[in-house]
């Protein structure tokens, strides 16, 4: 039996525990998207009722971040707070139906490889700045969820989240494999023109970028991927929507590569977000140094065989790329 199909018979039996009727799943299918993580898509039938669901596994314990039930506690919250994301049908970490913790979420219509949103953009007159806007928007909502409550055993920086950053940062270029100057002088010139404590900690979502999102030719229609989500500064997020890599060599659009920052703050403003333009472009050099170390991170992990994966092992041919947009950031002055 092969793991789809194990997967497949899983997912049935734990539906049908779950609802408490049979429960058969067709037209199951593997995401192609998803590097840490398995996304089968499928549709679970029970007599006349059919409902298109998405079950996001962890197939292996290293991998998992937060426990599953942390990450489903953080879409309940954004939805609540009015941030378009899957609705939440189920959380498991019992591993022994699919052979990892899961959750099961509803299965919305839309692109989510970031060639196929640019491709979409382009032929949709219009669509990237609504997008942008449409972007700015669903985070100020999140950001003003009230953050008490986000899940217990979701990271919350003991103190000012600058500081926390930076010392995540000292740790990351200290466990290097190899030292890297650029990187060196990027969090140099980062504790060197940190700025204040933020007015307020709010929810963070902690990868929200192309890439991460559903859209269609209506804009966004959902935030994915919260295994990240945190309580911190709300810049942070508008920083990251920003770094170069996830514009996707269509470097002339600062916001996922279909939008401007213009749009981005406006949409943000509009929904109530309060935007702060120095803080905007320290955590926007914080989060291309951050990635930069974090993808020599991760193939750390192929090479210490603590997660053996060809995917991690490939991260590491990016990081050179990293220390580039790292320089030009600090070059141009973040223009």
């Amino acid at each position: 039996m092969s793991v789809l199909d194990q997967t497949q018979k899983g997912l049935a039996a734990y539906l049908s525990q779950k609802w408490g009727k049979p429960v058969a799943l067709e037209n199951v299918e593997l995401a192609s998207a998803g590097a840490r993580r398995r996304n089968v898509l499928f549709d679970a039938v029970s007599g006349s009722e059919r409902i298109g669901l998405v079950a996001t596994i962890v197939p292996f314990a290293a991998m998992q971040i937060l426990p599953i039930e942390v990450e489903a506690s953080h879409l309940q919250l954004a939805e609540a707070a009015g941030m378009p994301v899957p609705h939440v049908h189920g959380v498991s970490s019992d591993t022994s139906f699919v052979g990892g913790p899961f959750f099961l979420t509803s299965r919305i219509a839309g692109e989510t490889i970031p060639r196929q949103v640019l491709r979409l953009v382009e032929k949709t007159p219009g669509l990237g700045s609504r997008l942008a806007r449409q972007c700015g928007a669903a985070l100020a909502r999140l950001h003003a969820a009230d953050p008490a409550g986000v899940h217990p055993l979701a990271p919350r920086p003991a103190g000012d989240p600058i500081e926390v950053s930076l010392t995540n940062a000292r740790r990351l270029l200290d466990d290097l494999l190899q030292p890297s100057p650029v990187f060196t002088l990027c969090f140099n010139w980062l504790k060197r023109n940190r700025p204040p404590a933020p007015k307020r900690l709010t929810v963070v979502h902690g990868d929200f970028r192309n890439g991460n999102i559903i859209v269609g030719a209506d804009g966004l229609r959902a935030a994915l991927d919260w295994e990240v989500c945190h309580v911190g500064d709300p810049m942070d997020d508008t920083g990251w929507v920003c770094q170069r890599m996830w514009r996707f060599r269509n470097d002339s659009l600062e916001v996922g590569g279909f939008g401007t920052r213009e749009d981005l703050r406006a949409g943000y403003q509009a929904a109530g977000g309060d935007w702060d333009e120095p803080r905007f472009q320290w955590w926007k050099a914080m989060g291309t140094l951050r990635w930069g170390l974090g993808l020599a991170g991760q193939a750390k992990q192929h090479l210490d065989g603590s997660v053996p994966s060809i995917v991690l092992a490939a991260s590491g041919r990016r990081v050179a790329e990293l220390e580039y947009d790292t320089l030009m950031l600090l070059m141009r002055g973040f223009e």
